[in-house]
């Protein structure tokens, strides 16, 4: 067969390295410390399981596009009290197959001939934006800016080509965070230019400060503004495959007819798991609290192995100064990491660790360490 020149272009997923890595070392009988995936690996609350079991039905049909009316409300309620913003469940929000697949998605629907994209950054955005036929406009993300992409140093005849711009904070790879003011500026040139600000905030309730990181749908005039959201950090639910998109009902009235031809609605007995979940908060306070003390155990064992933390203080990342080097210490010691310019050559330099083993682990990965 002939395949897409898309898919036949694709570099290899940069995360399948890591994974040859990794058999490398079980082959010589290495035990290690797996840090490289951002997969979250903590046990999902017992209530949210046993409300899934509660919810599967004798008979089961298609899940609408749309979404639950009782997901969508638990959604919108969720991002009252979160980020005190009104949405209309009806018309503002789209429950999601987790959030990838709408990241993924969205340039099909967004009219122009660029995808902005930060770098370093989560793969998805530019894979999407290639199989949508899109360029890429690269937007560098520097330590000395607060890893925030310089918006004004774009000229207004290149914004007015560009489809969607991605905004991701707090950060995948770099933990990093942004402000409704930074926000507002994004805005202002989506309407504009007319392009759709996308901002992926899967990343928005793990931080360790004392305060909660923003949200794009804080921003005072929401037209053409989406932020996208999921349950697979916040409550431990990867697997799920759940998440949301709310915003302009414009920009949502569109996905709502594109998304019934590529069949990507969650099933109807996890989204009423869903929405038991966007209804509790203790859980993921207890999460927070994991994490927190997985990096309490990490980051300084890491600190006096010569590394330096050059990240912000949200996400469950750990991004530092180091590079490929860097990485292959650490995995020599048996501590699997993912060098930085697997997110962009923007990331060449650093280091990523994901603070996704269990406590017990992390605590196991110190002690390699010290031993750098």
């Amino acid at each position: 067969m002939r395949v897409s020149p898309v898919l036949a272009g694709l570099r290899t997923y940069p995360f399948l390295h890591l994974n040859e890595a990794k058999k490398e070392l079980t082959a010589r009988g290495v035990e290690f410390v797996d840090f490289g995936m951002g997969e979250p690996r903590e046990e999902t609350p017992l209530f949210i399981r046993e409300a899934l079991a509660g919810a599967i039905e004798p008979t089961s049909g298609y899940p609408s596009a749309d979404g639950l009316p009782e997901l969508r409300g638990a959604i919108a309620a969720w991002a009252g009290r979160r980020f005190g913003v009104t949405l209309d469940p009806d018309g503002e929000v789209v429950p999601t197959l987790g959030s990838k697949e709408a990241i993924f998605h969205l340039a099909q629907i967004a009219d122009g001939e660029l995808v902005a994209v930060p770098t370093p950054s989560y793969p998805v955005y530019e894979r999407g934006a290639a199989f949508a036929g899109k360029e890429l406009l690269e937007l560098p993300l520097r330590a000395e800016n607060g890893f925030l992409p310089d918006l004004d140093a774009v000229p207004p005849d290149t914004w007015a080509r560009v489809a969607v711009l991605w905004l991701n904070y707090p950060n995948n790879p770099t933990a990093a965070t942004a402000s409704v003011a930074f926000y507002e500026r994004a805005a202002a040139l989506a309407r504009e230019h007319d392009f759709v600000l996308a901002s992926d905030e899967a990343y928005s309730e793990l931080y360790f400060g004392n305060e909660a990181p923003v949200s794009a749908l804080q921003v005072a005039d929401r037209t053409n503004v989406l932020a996208f959201n999921t349950l697979s950090k916040r409550s431990s639910m990867p697997g799920y495959r759940t998440g949301f998109v709310a915003g302009d009902p414009a920009v949502i009235g569109a996905l709502r007819k594109y998304r019934p031809n590529v069949g990507v609605a969650p099933l109807e007995m996890v989204q009423r798991a869903a929405a038991i979940a966007w209804g509790d908060e203790a859980h993921v306070d207890a999460v927070r609290d994991r994490y927190r003390a997985k990096r309490d155990v990490v980051l300084p064992a890491l600190e006096r192995a010569g590394f330096r933390n050059a990240g912000g203080d949200a996400t469950f990342f750990l991004w530092l100064e180091g590079g490929e080097e860097m990485a292959a210490r650490l995995l020599a010691a048996g501590v699997v990491a993912a060098p930085g310019h697997y997110f962009g050559d923007a990331g060449t330099g650093f280091v990523r660790l994901a603070l996704v083993p269990p406590l017990a682990d992390c605590e196991r990965a110190a002690e390699l360490i010290s031993r750098l």
